[in-house]
Protein backbone atom coordinates (compact mmCIF):
# COMPACT_ATOMS: atom_id res chain seq x y z
CA UNK A 1 0.00 0.00 0.00
CA UNK A 2 1.24 3.49 -0.70
CA UNK A 3 1.51 6.41 1.33
CA UNK A 4 -1.36 8.01 -0.17
CA UNK A 5 -3.80 5.15 0.24
CA UNK A 6 -2.56 5.03 3.89
CA UNK A 7 -3.16 8.45 4.95
CA UNK A 8 -5.99 8.81 2.95
CA UNK A 9 -4.41 11.72 0.83
CA UNK A 10 -6.94 13.23 -1.38
CA UNK A 11 -5.12 15.68 -3.55
CA UNK A 12 -1.28 15.03 -4.79
CA UNK A 13 1.49 16.28 -3.07
CA UNK A 14 3.14 19.61 -4.58
CA UNK A 15 6.48 17.24 -5.58
CA UNK A 16 8.18 14.03 -4.25
CA UNK A 17 10.51 16.35 -1.70
CA UNK A 18 7.12 17.18 -0.18
CA UNK A 19 5.77 13.35 -0.12
CA UNK A 20 9.50 12.08 0.97
CA UNK A 21 9.60 14.33 4.36
CA UNK A 22 6.09 13.01 4.93
CA UNK A 23 7.06 9.23 3.78
CA UNK A 24 9.76 9.84 6.47
CA UNK A 25 7.63 10.89 8.97
CA UNK A 26 5.03 8.40 8.74
CA UNK A 27 7.45 5.34 8.60
CA UNK A 28 9.13 6.50 11.75
CA UNK A 29 6.02 6.81 13.36
CA UNK A 30 5.11 3.30 12.28
CA UNK A 31 8.39 2.08 13.86
CA UNK A 32 8.14 3.60 16.68
CA UNK A 33 4.63 2.18 17.53
CA UNK A 34 5.77 -1.14 16.74
CA UNK A 35 8.92 -0.82 19.12
CA UNK A 36 6.81 0.56 21.64
CA UNK A 37 4.69 -2.62 21.47
CA UNK A 38 7.51 -4.86 21.43
CA UNK A 39 9.07 -3.02 24.61
CA UNK A 40 5.26 -2.74 26.59
CA UNK A 41 5.74 -6.44 27.72
CA UNK A 42 9.24 -5.56 29.50
CA UNK A 43 7.50 -1.87 31.14
CA UNK A 44 9.75 0.27 29.16
CA UNK A 45 9.73 2.98 26.70
CA UNK A 46 11.80 3.41 23.38
CA UNK A 47 13.62 6.28 25.08
CA UNK A 48 14.51 3.65 28.21
CA UNK A 49 15.51 1.26 25.70
CA UNK A 50 17.25 3.94 24.18
CA UNK A 51 19.36 5.08 27.33
CA UNK A 52 19.58 1.46 28.30
CA UNK A 53 21.52 0.31 24.83
CA UNK A 54 23.39 3.57 24.91
CA UNK A 55 24.74 2.43 29.12
CA UNK A 56 25.31 -1.34 27.72
CA UNK A 57 27.66 0.23 25.07
CA UNK A 58 29.77 2.12 27.65
CA UNK A 59 29.57 -0.56 30.32
CA UNK A 60 31.34 -1.96 32.76
CA UNK A 61 31.95 2.57 32.56
CA UNK A 62 29.99 5.07 33.25
CA UNK A 63 28.39 8.60 31.46
CA UNK A 64 26.81 11.51 32.74
CA UNK A 65 23.60 13.06 31.72
CA UNK A 66 24.87 15.05 28.76
CA UNK A 67 27.06 11.86 27.48
CA UNK A 68 23.66 10.19 27.39
CA UNK A 69 21.70 13.02 25.78
CA UNK A 70 24.72 13.80 22.43
CA UNK A 71 23.88 10.08 22.02
CA UNK A 72 20.27 9.81 21.90
CA UNK A 73 18.04 9.32 18.83
CA UNK A 74 15.72 11.82 20.24
CA UNK A 75 17.85 14.93 21.12
CA UNK A 76 14.69 16.68 22.52
CA UNK A 77 14.58 13.69 25.26
CA UNK A 78 14.52 14.58 29.00
CA UNK A 79 17.79 12.34 29.75
CA UNK A 80 17.50 13.24 33.77
CA UNK A 81 13.81 11.87 34.01
CA UNK A 82 14.18 9.24 31.55
CA UNK A 83 17.36 8.07 33.69
CA UNK A 84 15.05 8.41 37.51
CA UNK A 85 12.40 6.38 36.17
CA UNK A 86 15.53 3.82 35.32
CA UNK A 87 16.52 3.85 38.83
CA UNK A 88 12.91 3.49 40.00
CA UNK A 89 13.12 0.21 38.06
CA UNK A 90 16.89 -0.36 39.48
CA UNK A 91 17.90 -1.07 35.47
CA UNK A 92 20.40 1.68 36.41
CA UNK A 93 22.77 2.73 38.75
CA UNK A 94 23.66 6.88 39.72
CA UNK A 95 26.54 8.02 41.41
CA UNK A 96 28.25 11.39 42.22
CA UNK A 97 31.46 11.84 40.25
CA UNK A 98 34.53 11.77 42.42
CA UNK A 99 36.44 14.33 40.48
CA UNK A 100 33.68 16.82 39.73
CA UNK A 101 30.69 17.34 41.96
CA UNK A 102 28.95 18.68 39.80
CA UNK A 103 28.41 15.82 37.97
CA UNK A 104 26.05 12.51 38.02
CA UNK A 105 27.44 9.43 36.54
CA UNK A 106 24.92 6.81 35.48
CA UNK A 107 25.70 3.00 35.28
CA UNK A 108 23.34 0.62 33.85
CA UNK A 109 22.89 -2.66 36.43
CA UNK A 110 22.94 -5.93 36.08
CA UNK A 111 18.88 -6.18 35.86
CA UNK A 112 19.65 -3.79 33.24
CA UNK A 113 21.51 -5.87 31.50
CA UNK A 114 19.36 -9.09 31.48
CA UNK A 115 16.23 -6.95 30.77
CA UNK A 116 18.75 -5.80 27.55
CA UNK A 117 19.80 -9.48 26.79
CA UNK A 118 16.48 -10.62 27.41
CA UNK A 119 14.64 -8.23 24.50
CA UNK A 120 18.03 -8.93 22.78
CA UNK A 121 17.25 -12.51 22.45
CA UNK A 122 13.85 -11.68 20.51
CA UNK A 123 14.55 -8.68 18.56
CA UNK A 124 14.27 -11.82 15.33
CA UNK A 125 10.38 -10.74 15.64
CA UNK A 126 11.15 -6.77 15.18
CA UNK A 127 13.66 -7.61 11.88
CA UNK A 128 9.73 -9.47 10.47
CA UNK A 129 9.09 -5.57 9.70
CA UNK A 130 11.36 -6.10 6.83
CA UNK A 131 10.30 -9.25 5.27
CA UNK A 132 9.93 -7.56 2.03
CA UNK A 133 13.60 -6.06 2.02
CA UNK A 134 16.78 -7.87 1.20
CA UNK A 135 20.13 -7.16 2.97
CA UNK A 136 20.84 -5.00 0.00
CA UNK A 137 18.18 -2.67 0.19
CA UNK A 138 18.59 -2.19 3.67
CA UNK A 139 21.59 -0.93 3.35
CA UNK A 140 21.27 0.84 -0.13
CA UNK A 141 18.54 2.83 2.59
CA UNK A 142 21.00 3.04 5.23
CA UNK A 143 23.46 5.03 3.15
CA UNK A 144 20.07 7.31 1.44
CA UNK A 145 19.34 8.60 4.82
CA UNK A 146 23.03 8.76 5.87
CA UNK A 147 23.93 11.28 2.81
CA UNK A 148 20.32 12.75 3.49
CA UNK A 149 21.79 14.02 6.91
CA UNK A 150 24.80 14.97 5.68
Amino acid sequence: MGLEEEIKQTKPFKDEFQKLILNINFTSSYLNTLLSEKLKPFNISPHQYNVLRILKGRYPECYCNNEITKRMIDKSSNATRIVDKLLEKKLVSRKEDQADRRLVNIKITEKGLTLIESINLKSDSFKQIFTTLSETQAKTMNDWLDQMRS
